[in-house]
């Protein structure tokens, strides 16, 4: 296939191009520079992108957006989080749909801050959307291929969990202060996490690409979802490291403001029952597995 992938820089999408490259697909990269011959530039922002240059893609995966866990969330940085999701997905959506022969698939990045929180409630991809900033903004943002959609193209949108890596994300952020000896349980511990390992993840979205079956919305989470004290448990474990400094819920909103409620303390019960159900066998199961495997602990 002829792959285009948006927020090809981040943390997914820096490991899902060489992924994909080496399952033999060719790769371009939308971005807003072309460092490589082939790559497509666009500003979503401003609303730059020539649909010309889309031609004859298979398949696109659409990642970009904002950072949500940098910096506290001032109106101006819900603004950026809002409309680099949101604004970026209905350019790119309506620029495919005017295609003459537009791509089979769309993969369009979402996440499991859709359902909101939720304490101990399991969630599937049928379950309804929460309440709050994050499920609005998923809401919004899957809503904005509506485009794509209706010129026939199969659209499947990616539920990303927290996703395991030491070289980003919320777990390279855990591991300094748990390799000191200063990690512990954020709030009561209780608030569920729906994790997945990177590789896992990009795997997952190859699976998305490649299943005719895959569409709508699909949880990209591990099978076995853990609570906050388990994983800071488990991460101890892997470490060989105490975990016996909490941080209490109120602390973690004097220090990162309304991102916590919605990141660190809410609890979010997520099954991948579409990938399941489509065939998708995960390489890592378990937590302690992935964290084994991220980490490189025996």
């Amino acid at each position: 296939m002829k792959i285009l992938v948006t927020g090809a820089s981040g943390l997914v999408g820096s490991a899902l191009v060489p992924f994909l490259a080496g399952a033999g697909h060719e790769v371009a990269r939308l971005g807003r520079t072309a460092p490589e011959a082939g790559d497509i530039r666009w500003d979503p922002e401003a609303g730059v992108l020539e649909p010309a240059a889309l031609e004859g893609f298979d398949g696109v995966v659409h990642l970009a957006g904002d950072n949500i866990a940098t910096g506290r969330w001032t109106a101006e940085k819900k603004r950026r989080i809002r409309e680099s999701r949101v604004k970026g997905t209905s350019l790119l959506a309506a620029a495919l749909a005017g295609l003459e022969l537009p791509p089979r698939v769309l993969v369009s990045a979402s996440a499991i801050g859709f359902y909101g929180d939720r304490g101990d409630e399991e969630l599937i991809e049928g379950s309804a959307a929460g309440s709050g900033f994050l499920s609005e903004v998923c809401r919004e943002w899957e809503a904005a291929t509506e485009a794509a959609e209706g010129k026939g193209i199969r659209v499947a949108h990616a539920r990303l969990g927290v996703v395991l890596s030491k070289d980003g994300g919320a777990l390279a952020k855990m591991l300094t202060p748990f390799r000191l000896g200063a990690g512990g349980v954020i709030g009561n511990g209780r608030q569920y996490m729906s994790w997945i390992t990177l590789d896992d993840t990009v795997a997952a979205i190859g699976h998305l690409l490649s299943t005719e079956s895959a569409a709508g919305p699909m949880n990209v989470v591990a099978p076995a979802p853990v609570t906050n004290g388990e994983f800071t448990r488990t991460l101890g474990r892997v470490l060989r490291r105490p975990t016996l400094f909490p941080m209490p819920g109120f602390a973690a909103r004097l220090a990162f403001g309304e991102m916590a409620d919605a990141l660190l303390l809410a609890s979010t019960r997520v099954k991948p029952t579409g990938l399941l159900d489509s065939g998708y066998a995960f390489r890592h199961g378990s937590l302690e597995e992935g964290l084994r495997h991220v980490l490189g602990a025996r």
